[in-house]
């Protein structure tokens, strides 16, 4: 960590060794390396795409993910952090997800509920743009008029409006934008590959225009470098179009403290210190840090205040904070289309 030299376009900087050495080696193939690595993918050969969710703090019951970084895999699932460098130099490439998705969407045990794509790895990754494994899973949820709720930080989205507006206009669809601050300058450390914050708030608006419903997620809110900005946003936000915002605030474990620590102390030296000890007040033990329900949103004063904030701003910018429950009757009747006989 005293190591003070940084790699550009990246924002983690840290490269701990032991936990992922195994797993790097037999599934990843280092396409480029040196000084500024660029990303190395490879493909999954995974058998199954969707992951049952087994705890409370999502609300829906399956994610899917065309690609993974890794890393993700252990870190909560809407944060925007992964433990080390790799998770930004190495994807996994689940190549065959939309054949995946329609087999199993076609099996008889099959019970209809909302899929979040992605939960660990955004799905609009740069590589989507070659790829476009995401846009062929939304074709696929079109096909069968199944629910689906999307989450990513990258205006690429706007490129499927298409098959969006068709979801939309069945009630099908719902879309988060992950937007944590209105400084770009503090994004580009934070998230040095993903869309601008110009070109989130530009999504915002145009999927809010051609009737989509879109909220935004503010995570991580990290006290001393974007606690300051709740406000601002929540009102930049609703002017855009969003229906509604949520946030989730830091939270460090496993290797996720040390590549923090490293990656703060190289971008913002003079404020780490307080940084920590605000960090440090978020979860007011590691039980409460850890416990379903209450790590994305902290305990204790400090994560009160940062509630508290939110709570104000929304009743201040938001004349309505409207609540989408997706449809699931919709895929129930596709499937078996002699129920709609005695409907």
């Amino acid at each position: 960590m005293n190591n003070l030299k940084t790699i550009k376009g990246r924002r983690s900087q840290f490269q701990p060794s032991g936990r992922f050495d195994n797993l790097l080696n037999d599934t990843i193939v280092e396409l480029e390396s040196g000084p500024n690595p660029k990303a190395a993918c490879k493909p999954s050969g995974s058998h199954s795409i969707l992951a049952s969710v087994t705890h409370s703090d999502i609300l829906e019951d399956y994610l899917m993910n065309p690609y993974e970084t890794l890393g993700e895999k252990q870190s909560n699932p809407f944060w925007g952090f992964g433990p080390s460098l790799d998770t930004e130099t190495k994807v996994i490439i689940n190549e065959n997800a939309p054949e995946l998705l329609r087999k199993k969407l076609s099996s008889a045990s099959w019970k209809v509920s909302p899929i979040i794509l992605s939960g660990n790895t955004d799905c609009y990754l740069p590589i989507e743009d070659k790829l476009e494994l995401t846009r062929a899973i939304l074709e696929v949820l079109w096909e069968f008029k199944h629910p689906v709720q999307i989450t990513t930080k990258n205006a690429l989205i706007i490129r499927d409006l298409d098959v969006l507006k068709k979801l939309a206009s069945h009630n099908l669809v719902k879309v988060t934008i992950s937007l944590n601050t209105l400084d770009d300058r503090l994004r580009q450390k934070m998230n040095p590959r993903t869309s601008s914050t110009f070109a989130r708030l530009r999504t915002i608006k145009h999927l809010s225009t051609e009737g989509i419903p879109v909220s935004v997620l503010a995570a991580p809110i990290i006290p001393g470098l974007n606690d300051h900005e709740i406000m601002p946003l929540v009102r930049t936000v609703a002017s855009h179009g969003a229906n509604d915002i949520n946030h989730i605030v830091i939270r460090l474990n496993d290797e996720t403290e040390d590549d923090f620590r490293d990656w703060l102390q190289k971008s913002y030296p003079s404020k780490y210190d307080k940084i920590m000890d605000q960090i440090a007040n978020l979860h007011t033990s590691k039980e409460t840090g850890n416990r379903l329900g209450q790590r994305m949103i902290g305990t204790g004063s400090f994560a009160d205040s940062i509630k508290e904030q939110l709570r104000l701003a929304k009743k201040v910018y938001f004349n309505e904070i409207r609540k989408i429950e997706l449809d699931t009757d919709l895929f129930e009747s596709m499937k078996n289309p002699q129920l709609t006989l005695f409907g």
